[in-house]
């Protein structure tokens, strides 16, 4: 009985299995022919970062007889609170034959999948500068290897500048300071402590996207939907390096990649969407507008009904953030490259220009006004006629603003040879409109650029039609007395109403007046 119950017991394995055990679990062979399943560091979801064991993953036997520069096994080292073990230099590619060098550009690229922690600048110094060597070795093969990239090289590549760049942005503490007492634009931008890492990456990504070598059919297969969509989330990096190289990248993709072109526009629409009716909070605007500038400026005539959508659901609505001036030289351009290839879309964007022309912020006006004569610039006749009216309503408010600022530029619209023509072909309805604040500037304005203007301005008139002048001369001069009989009424009728007030203190009752 004694022997059938050790019988039931486990066996001891054997010390030599164990060992093949461990070293077939931990060292896998890797041939020349890697195939793109094979070997995977981390995560396959793009974006995720990577922070897998490397263990052993690549045997340096396959580069060399006689390489001894191989991935070490050694201690492991916490990297991102994972367990991450250390590794050396690969071989250069100078020391491989040719045969042997995409076998090795693949390892690379896994190697570089790796993600140090910079926030802390004591740790992981050796491997981080071998990473980095690693990485400019990377960039220095794509640019000068020839041959078409096989799409295992290509997978891999993604893979690697993904697991590098695709990272979630957390907010660093800034001083405290009330919500809105600060301007953004002011604040310094924090510069990612990694950068040293992620531009050597960036480079590579825009050198491997701009290679005649990387064939758009294949590479479309990776450089994908989500990609693209990871891609513009990182425009949100307050980085201005990042979001520098991020909009050389898309532009790239767009000029490259053209089944991805609608998408890329789409998803853009839907940055800034939520920007605009949602956070108003965004570090990447110009940006994406620079590319939109250089997309606009390559459209088709005649328009597509989907880019006339754009520009009113999209582009004019831009204009209602607080920080238009982050962005504002882009938008103008975006906006006038509109104009140069429909004239007849000026109407509808001055009428947007009106919707959300600022009531209290004088600099936002001055970018409005700047804006208004680049697309007055390139206004056609017929399409001034239709918004005329509510433009120098609005115009005409600009001339009495107390800002001297704004009531100078309206001004300097009158320097504009073309605007001037469209102004004198339409002055029988114009000067009606903006004789009265004319004459109150030249009666008095408190700066004296602005009354040497206005001046200027109602000479310009006289001798355009002086009979229309003393017209509107006489109109603001009854309406004038008109304007002092109600307030001579008005103030008539407050006397009455505090001398009834006075009589009726003792009581109570209601103190009525006749109409």
């Amino acid at each position: 009985m004694f022997k059938h119950i050790l019988s039931k017991l486990p066996k001891k394995s054997s010390k030599s299995s164990k060992n093949q055990e461990v070293h077939a679990a931990f060292t896998p062979v890797i041939d020349n022919s890697i195939s793109s399943k094979s070997s995977d560091i981390g995560s396959k979801k793009l974006g995720n970062p990577i922070n897998t064991s490397l263990a052993t993953l690549y045997s340096a036997s396959n580069i060399g007889q006689n390489q001894v520069d191989k991935l070490s096994v050694g201690a492991s080292s916490k990297l991102n609170g994972t367990s991450v073990a250390t590794y050396e230099a690969l071989p250069s590619f100078r020391d491989v034959p040719g045969s042997q060098k995409e076998n090795l550009f693949i390892r690379k690229l896994k190697m570089c999948c790796v993600v140090f922690d910079f926030s802390d600048a004591t740790k992981n110094l050796k491997e981080k500068e071998i990473k980095r060597q690693t990485l400019l070795e990377l960039v220095d093969y794509i640019t000068t290897v020839n041959g078409k990239f096989a799409e295992t090289v290509m997978e891999e590549a993604i893979k690697m500048v993904s697991a590098n760049i695709f990272r979630s942005f957390t907010t660093q503490p800034r001083e405290n300071t009330v919500l809105g007492a600060y301007d953004l634009e002011e604040e310094e931008p924090l510069m990612d402590p990694a950068w040293p890492h992620l531009q050597i990456v960036y480079e590579f990504l825009l050198r491997f996207v701009a290679s005649p070598e990387t064939d758009a059919k294949s590479a479309k297969k990776y450089i994908d939907h989500f990609f693209v969509l990871n891609l513009l989330d990182l425009f949100d990096s307050e980085d201005p390096r990042e979001r520098e190289y991020l909009k050389t990248i898309l532009h790239r993709v767009y000029g490259k990649f053209m089944v991805h072109r609608p998408f890329i526009r789409k998803s853009m629409n839907n940055i800034f969407y939520t920007f605009v009716f949602e956070t108003e909070k965004h570090n990447g605007i110009a940006e994406l507008l620079d590319i939109l500038g250089s997309i606009i400026n390559g459209f088709a005539l005649p328009l597509k009904e989907e880019h006339k959508l754009f520009l009113v659901r999209a582009l004019i609505p831009l204009h209602e953030p607080r920080c238009l001036a982050m962005y504002y030289q882009q938008l103008s351009y975006c906006i006038s490259q509109f104009v140069e290839k429909d004239c007849k879309l000026a109407d509808g964007i001055i009428k947007g220009l009106l919707k959300y022309w600022p009531v209290t912020n004088s600099s936002k006006e001055v970018m409005f006004l700047s804006e208004l004569e680049e697309v007055l610039e390139a206004t056609q006749l017929p399409e001034f006629q239709r918004c005329m009216v509510p433009l120098f309503r609005q115009i005409a408010r600009c001339l009495n603003s107390l800002h001297f600022q704004v009531a100078e530029r309206s001004l300097f619209l009158w320097n504009n040879d073309h605007i001037y023509n469209l102004i004198q072909q339409n002055r029988d309805v114009i000067l009606p409109i903006i004789f009265p604040a004319l004459e109150r500037n030249a009666r008095g304005h408190w700066n004296q650029a602005v009354h040497s203007s206005t001046l200027n301005v109602r000479k310009i008139f006289f001798d355009l039609d002086p009979e229309l002048f003393k017209e509107c001369m006489l109109k603001f001069q009854e309406d004038e007395i008109k304007e002092e009989e109600v307030k001579t009424r008005r103030e008539a009728t407050w006397r009455q109403l505090e001398g009834i007030a006075w009589k009726k203190a003792v009581t109570n009752e209601a103190v009525l007046l006749p109409l």
